[in-house]
């Protein structure tokens, strides 16, 4: 059985084996995918920059939403959000509906960028289906659908 930051899961009945396990399986797959974004010649951005696409993907959001979501503080999403901008995969601009904030909304390049790691996590799932079967990967991703339930999707810190 592999090991886990220095712990066996196989002996760890209390259930921290299973934690280890998952979180380094998505570890692998986030790495496959931030490794396949980058082959599609996008360099210079990271996983966390893969969740904030995420969240502004529909239409765009705030920074206090962005930071909810990520689970960071507003100070850090702004940041985030400068990072970005600068890179060009975002923009501020009003909001429609609240004068006080700003929206961020995903440019030509964010949408590019995304359309490059739904392309990369699609070959990373491949190779999973590739391991375990297709049959066992669709009951493996409606399993761990059902246990997610409907929450953000954050990066693990």
């Amino acid at each position: 059985m592999h090991q886990y930051g220095g712990m066996d899961p196989s002996t760890n009945e209390d259930g921290v084996g299973l934690a280890f396990a998952l979180m380094a399986s998505a570890a692998r797959m986030v790495e496959r995918i931030d490794d396949g974004v980058a082959r599609r010649g996008f360099t210079d951005v990271r996983p966390t920059h893969g969740f904030a696409f995420a969240f502004l993907a529909a239409g765009g959001g705030t920074i206090t939403g962005l930071a909810a979501h990520l689970g960071m503080t507003k100070q850090a999403a702004a940041q985030l959000v400068d990072e970005m901008e600068t890179k060009g995969y975002v923009r501020r601009g009003p909001h429609p509906r609240d004068a006080r904030a700003r929206l961020v909304e995903l440019t030509d390049a964010g949408r590019a960028c995304m359309r490059a790691a739904e392309e990369a996590a699609a070959e990373a799932a491949g190779a999973w289906s590739g391991a375990l079967g297709a049959d066992r990967m669709v009951r493996l991703r409606r399993d761990l659908e059902h246990m997610a339930g409907d929450g953000p999707l954050r990066p693990m810190w």
